[in-house]
């Protein structure tokens, strides 16, 4: 098998990507390099980077929209299920657990 390359972009400020395991710090690489389940079920067109992927200049890392502001990018979604919404995707994707992102990073 042949290997292959991506090139992403990455916000200078962002956290450096953890290791394979530990905890997640929001560096966004995952969801710059793939689509996660919940964008492949929810979001057209499955591209990378994600289009829910959302710098925050606030917490100098970023924050999957899907789960901090569904309704966004959900337009259909009724106001009313934000919360559970943001619930039911932050478990899909076990946001905020450990980093899943198994990608070799050059600079």
């Amino acid at each position: 098998m042949g290997s292959s390359s991506q090139i992403i972009t990455i916000h200078a400020q962002a956290p450096a990507k953890p290791a394979l395991g530990d905890t997640c710090n929001g560096c966004g690489v995952c969801c710059a390099a793939e689509p996660c389940p919940v964008s492949l079920a929810l979001l057209w067109p499955h591209q990378a980077p994600c289009r829910a992927l959302i710098w925050s200049d606030s917490a100098q890392r970023y924050l999957c929209g899907m789960v901090s502001e569904p309704a966004r990018f959900l337009r259909w979604l009724p106001p009313s299920m934000n919360a559970a919404a943001s619930r039911l995707f932050k478990r899909w994707i076990a946001a905020n657990t450990a980093c899943d992102a198994d990608v070799a990073l050059t600079e």
